[in-house]
């Protein structure tokens, strides 16, 4: 056996192997078409090709609201650190509802009670706050690099118009209360969902907010006020004989001697809520 032979035997199996491999792939494709016939089509070919599952893309689910207060036994609050605009949503292009301030009137850091907050789809956490000023109940969204340390009091004051008391909670259960004098039919003191921003101790007795008084974010009907008609809570004005009444401007005056034991104990930030 020659070696010409021999490379002729191999050039001509390897070619035979290529044209049954080719064979073979046509019979394989051709099995699977609508036009094979029934012999050649094998089990595997009779399972319908599988067709790519068609996944709809997901659909953006609403930022989840953490609460940051219940008003109730629990309060958040925070001293702004920034001047910005209060948005009415959470969103930066949402419309304008007032901007923070710095300070009260008197000089203090503003106080705000903080309500909820969210983390938007681009990561940027909002706060949703009480306004104080007028009108009275506005609320807004803020960016949450917009205020400062969060706090938390416990405390909660319920002041009822019509049976002139005010009532103190600490964690929900009531710790004190005590007659006051409210606003006088024509300048009443506002109903509402208000809270203390500003507490003073008052050194000198001929002072008549004397021993204390506590700012809060009501705002009364007399919009040329002195400070621009903030509702207080305060001493008896030195005339403690119309304590319960409604003696006033729109603030609650207490006796001197309830306001001294509260005043000391409730925080900034803490709820005061006035109801008829």
């Amino acid at each position: 056996m020659t070696a010409g032979w021999q490379r002729r035997t191999l050039t001509a199996c390897l070619l035979a192997l290529a044209h049954g491999l080719v064979w073979g792939t046509g019979l394989a494709t051709a099995s699977t078409s609508e036009q094979a016939p029934a012999s050649a089509v094998t089990s595997t070919a009779a399972t319908p090709l599988a067709q790519p599952t068609q996944v709809s893309p997901p659909t953006p689910s609403s930022p989840a609201i953490t609460p940051l207060s219940n008003e109730t036994t629990s309060t958040t609050w925070a001293d702004p650190v920034e001047v910005v605009r209060i948005h009415e949503r959470p969103r930066a292009d949402s419309r304008a509802v007032a901007v923070t301030h710095l300070e009260t009137e008197d000089g203090f850091p503003e106080v705000y009670l903080l309500l909820s907050s969210l983390t938007d789809t681009r990561g940027q956490v909002w706060v949703r706050l009480r306004i104080p000023g007028r009108p009275n109940g506005r609320v807004g969204w803020v960016p949450r690099g917009a205020l400062g340390e969060f706090h938390v009091t416990h405390w909660r004051l319920d002041v009822s118009l019509r049976s002139r008391r005010l009532r103190a909670y600490f964690n929900g259960k009531l710790r004190f209360t005590a007659p006051v004098g409210v606003g006088k039919p024509s300048t009443p003191t506002p109903a509402g969902r208000f809270w203390i921003r500003e507490r003073f101790k008052l050194a000198s007795r001929s002072n008549p907010y004397w021993p204390y008084a506590l700012g809060t974010s009501d705002y009364s009907t007399l919009t040329d006020w002195p400070g621009g008609g903030v509702v207080g809570i305060h001493g008896d004005f030195g005339d403690p004989k119309v304590i319960p009444g409604d003696p006033s401007h729109g603030c609650v005056r207490m006796h001197d001697a309830d306001i001294a034991w509260l005043a000391p104990r409730v925080q900034l930030g803490t709820p005061v809520h006035v109801f008829r």
